[in-house]
């Protein structure tokens, strides 16, 4: 439930509008199982994009099918394009980064900005950079550290994502995407 809101809503904030489905699946592996059942079965003229992340680097104009085969083995369904499958480099956090003043209005007193990662190219910051950068960042404020069950899909839906995605060329290019079948 609270994937979904955190996706519909940023989605939204994107011009996006609502004429869509967020179907949110626990873990990458299951997400990848719903798709291909997806693809295999499309309903109408629905578009089925599957958004997961990187959890490593992006060789520079790699497709994702191409990172998504060599990282998790995952092959590309034969209905798929490039267009249905997307990534969060190197992960969903890597957003957060590229509009710190929500990490900062959701934690409030005590958010210690000056923690997290400051490389501007988010998407060449590592995970493990990411996630240790939220947990100093955190410690200090009333909220605790941070917590993805608890705070991602809060924080998510309330990045601007017009930062995001000219932080991440990644987010650009999903929201493009999904600008142009949503306007179909």
């Amino acid at each position: 439930m609270r994937c979904r809101r955190g996706f519909r809503r940023f989605f939204e904030s994107a011009g996006l509008g609502s004429s869509f489905a967020v179907v949110a699946e626990g873990s990458r592996e299951s997400a990848y199982r719903r798709f291909q059942i997806g693809m295999a079965n499309p309903s109408g003229n629905e578009f089925i994009v599957l958004v997961v992340d990187s959890e490593a680097p992006v060789i520079k104009d790699n497709a994702p099918w191409e990172h998504l085969r060599k990282q998790d083995n995952w092959d590309k369904p034969t209905a798929a394009s490039d267009d249905n499958a997307h990534l969060m480099v190197q992960c969903m956090e890597a957003w957060f980064l590229a509009d710190k003043s929500v990490l900062a209005s959701h934690f409030g007193h005590g958010f210690a900005a000056s923690a997290l990662p400051a490389n501007p190219n988010i998407e060449v910051v590592p995970k493990s950079d990411i996630d240790d950068g939220l947990k100093g960042a955190t410690r200090a404020t009333s909220k605790g550290k941070y917590n993805k069950g608890r705070d991602s899909f809060a924080i998510l839906g309330e990045l601007n994502p017009q930062l995001v995605a000219k932080a991440s060329p990644h987010a650009a290019r999903l929201l493009s995407t999904l600008e142009a079948h949503v306007s179909e």
